[in-house]
């Protein structure tokens, strides 16, 4: 069970602390939702202390076996749970929150040391829960707030020595220069408050807004290359009940490393793809399901015809026809950075040359072949 705040706990959170300013102390602020801060420093979960960013409190940093796709940006994801709550645990959804949780993710580039241009890759050291601003480009930092009715979503830009609450979005235009010295345009865009809405409502009836990345699957691994696991650690910090046994709990494959080509390609569709492409999601008219739950292999576009597409489709027939990635919309749709017709059509502007690699990779690997009005042999339903 989810330890939650006693109604003393909570009243003082949202009221008693009102009117504090700046927590150059450290600590961690929650505030209401009609009183939420125009500086992200007053939250306390993040700031700057002198050249680098720094996690307040009781604040811990965690990783992902596979992460969401964002124009190549590096990302320094942190919580904070309210001092005596626990998270409980769930095998496929999102963790159960307490009232008082904070979620932070802060994007960012290296810096390459000319203006405006940035770097695409960055090295993490284990363990790794600062940031250097002389060496990075901070762009923004977005929170997920645990109010008593649900989720909130809070996008902070960064300008100058704080980040500032930017509801109705915003634009930054970059040089992004890959490893191997090409160099692109980066129109890097700060998602307005509907448009983090449009990911995290992952059940398109309920409409509530969720988190998406503290789940089982995503998070049974080490920190940042550490030995620790981090399911484990939360639970023996008594930040994480129920846990079963770990070998119990589901893994997702990661986008580099030693798993095989098709669970490494299944995260990646899972992460990037599957909070609207699931039984429940904004895409599930679609009838095409990517998150990791799916095993049909007609649900996931094994010669799946699509619903309604239009100019999707690249003037491709199958979501996804087994050995010719060419030929399967899903990867025209991940292959284009054309607004009408790419995939995700929110959180990216570039084309993640990678994950279009693996999951072609994972594609070339798939035998059957597809018969016209029937599907596929594979299918089995």
């Amino acid at each position: 069970m989810v330890r939650w705040p006693t109604a003393a706990v909570v009243f003082a959170l949202l009221l008693g602390l009102a009117g504090c300013g700046d927590r150059a102390d450290g600590s961690v602020r929650f505030f209401p939702r009609d009183a939420y801060p125009t500086r992200l420093s007053e939250w306390g979960v993040v700031q700057l202390e002198g050249e680098r960013l720094v996690l307040g409190d009781g604040v811990e940093a965690y990783d992902l076996n596979t992460a969401l796709f964002t124009d190549y940006a590096q990302k320094l994801r942190a919580i904070y749970l309210p001092p005596g709550t626990s998270a409980e645990y769930q095998d496929y959804e999102a963790f159960e929150f307490p009232v008082g949780t904070i979620i932070a993710k802060t994007f960012f580039y290296p810096r390459t040391g000319e203006p405006g241009v940035v770097r695409a890759s960055y090295d993490w050291t284990p363990g790794q829960t600062t940031l250097d601003r002389g060496s990075v480009e901070l762009l923004e930092t977005r929170l997920l707030v645990r109010q008593a009715d649900g989720w909130d979503a809070l996008p902070y830009v960064w300008r100058g020595d704080d980040a500032v609450l930017t509801l109705a979005g915003s634009l930054s235009r970059l040089i992004l220069v890959h490893d191997d010295g090409r160099r692109e345009v980066l129109p890097y865009i700060v998602p307005t408050r509907n448009e983090c809405a449009a990911c995290h409502a992952t059940n398109h009836t309920e409409g509530a807004l969720k988190p998406i990345g503290p789940k089982a699957r995503h998070l049974n691994r080490g920190y940042l290359g550490g030995p620790d696991n981090q399911l484990l650690a939360m639970a023996a910090a008594g930040r994480l009940s129920a846990l079963p046994p770990i070998d119990q709990v589901p893994v997702n494959g990661r986008l580099e490393g030693p798993d095989p080509v098709d669970a490494r390609a299944r995260a990646y569709l899972d992460i990037n793809c599957g909070h609207c492409h699931n039984p429940r999601g904004a895409a599930d008219t679609s009838g095409l399901l990517l998150d990791a739950a799916t095993t049909s292999t007609r649900s996931m576009g094994f010669c799946k015809p699509p619903i309604a597409a239009g100019q999707g489709t690249g003037g491709r027939t199958y979501s996804i026809v087994p050995g010719d990635p060419d030929d399967s919309i899903i990867v025209f749709r991940m292959s284009t950075s054309d607004p009408g017709a790419r995939m995700p059509e929110l959180g990216r502007s570039l084309v993640h040359s990678e994950g279009v690699a693996l999951v072609s990779d994972w594609i070339r690997t798939l035998g059957g072949e597809c018969i016209e009005d029937r599907g596929s042999p594979l299918t089995g339903d």
